[in-house]
């Protein structure tokens, strides 16, 4: 499998070095050159398979021969190694719950994913780093990539993870997540927005004294490890869902878009959707694009649901990469809507009060948008996509609902510790000087 930039003015690469690259050199994102097609006989056997041998069998195509047979399915096991189930909610909608992993986050599947193929191909000989020494991953978060990518890198040998995230921003578990680990995690706190901070990352990667000094790679859902094993859940999620002759409306909560462009290519490959709802909040450049045809990027709004806080999300040119740019095509399967903070409380209070079911604001303004959705389709039934656990935005959501949200066990002692970031500017050249200075430049 070969990958190519979806501005076409780089040569085209494999998947390793798609994912060393992190983001192409022209600026664009890669992208595969062909959409695999899963076969009809695990589709239709699905529940037959355990997660493992389904995981692998969609992941091989895109790794192709980068990464061997038994190399790729110790990753994919320790990728997937938790729960991840199907809750009835209503009778017409179901929530797959995504935050059972280490962060409690959708995102640790893509950060378990992606750190596990670097370790590897750091180990190699043929990497060629060079006097560079190490890897530098450098990644922008609105939340919850943050942790999960300082997780899943924790200790890797060979490789130094730089976070920057915007000051007063995230949720306050979210911060103690990505702050907390030291060692070769480091935590850059911006004054300014997430957009910003993934500005300063995108400068980052076309700077050619950076680019000369230092092996740089990026963790973000621009990356293509971290963007294709996000593929897995959705075919999880059909596995157990109960009528295989009637498929699911999803209704993903999206800021980047990278979760709902990997469902949608996982649809392209044979996965049985109905529908794809892209739930935003008060960000809403998608819904008006869906409304005018016209992408226009905008500030950022702050919102309780901050992980989407995202005013240019980077992923929805693979989007339109997957329809290679017909908006016929797109519409025919894909919907987009804006849900208020209001609705987006309210919902999560209702919702909780009426069906003993915690959402997590962004799993708030999902379930609403497929709400919506569903009372003018009312033959149909889906899932909302909860990506996140309560408790990482208790501050929100507890004034909510009057109670407090029992804190998991798994975190309990990291949000005891002390938080260690450095506060910066949003300035690219404060962040090119502290990489060098890391890197002993």
């Amino acid at each position: 499998m070969k990958y190519f930039s979806t501005n076409h003015q780089s040569p085209e690469v494999d998947f390793k070095q798609a994912t060393i690259n992190g983001q192409a050199p022209d600026k664009g994102l890669y992208f595969p050159e062909r959409i695999p097609t899963i076969s009809k006989e695990l589709i239709e056997n699905i529940t037959q398979y355990s997660n493992e041998e389904i995981a692998y069998q969609v992941m091989k195509p895109y790794v192709g021969d980068t990464i061997p047979e038994l190399e790729l399915r110790r990753i994919v096991e320790e990728t997937i190694n938790f729960d991840i189930p199907l809750v009835k909610v209503t009778d017409a909608i179901y929530s797959l719950e995504l935050y059972h992993g280490p962060t409690l986050a959708f995102k640790d599947i893509g950060a378990r994913f992606m750190s596990r193929c670097l370790g590897y191909f750091v180990k190699q000989s043929d990497l060629n780093l060079g006097k560079k020494k190490k890897v530098t991953v450098l990644v922008a978060t609105s939340g919850d990539t943050g942790g999960a990518v300082a997780n899943g890198f924790y200790e890797v040998e060979g490789v130094e993870v730089v976070i920057l995230y915007p000051s007063g921003k995230v949720s306050s578990v979210q911060e103690k997540q990505l702050t907390t680990l030291g060692k070769n995690i480091h935590a850059l706190e911006i004054a300014g927005t997430f957009d910003d901070c993934q500005q300063m990352v995108k400068q980052a990667f076309i700077d050619e004294d950076l680019k000369q000094k230092l092996f740089l790679t990026s963790a973000n859902s621009i990356n293509v490890a971290r963007w294709l094993p996000q593929q897995l859940y959705y075919f999880f999620a059909y596995k157990l869902w109960a009528d295989k002759h009637k498929p699911p409306v999803i209704s993903v909560p999206s800021g980047n878009f990278g979760n709902i462009c990997a469902g949608i290519l996982a649809h392209q490959s044979g996965l049985p959707v109905q529908h794809f709802i892209a739930a935003c909040n008060a960000n809403d450049v998608v819904p008006n694009y869906m409304q005018s045809q016209q992408y226009v990027p905008k500030n950022a709004v702050a919102t309780i649901s901050n992980a989407m806080d995202v005013g240019n999300p980077s992923n929805f040119i693979r989007i339109l990469e997957i329809f290679h740019h017909q908006f016929t095509d797109l519409a025919a399967i894909f919907s987009s809507c804006s849900i208020s903070e209001d609705h987006t409380k309210s919902t999560l209070q209702t919702i909780y009060k009426n069906y003993h079911y915690l959402l997590d604001p962004h799993g708030a303004v999902g379930f609403k948008a497929l709400d919506q959705y569903l009372q003018s389709h009312p033959d149909q039934k889906g899932i909302v996509l909860e990506t996140a656990h309560p408790v990482k935005f208790y501050d929100a959501v507890e004034p909510l609902i009057g109670e407090l949200v029992p804190i998991p066990v798994s975190i309990q002692h990291q949000l005891t510790l002390q938080k260690n970031s450095i506060k910066m500017e949003a300035q690219s050249e404060m962040l090119n000087s502290f990489l060098l200075k890391l890197s002993g430049s």
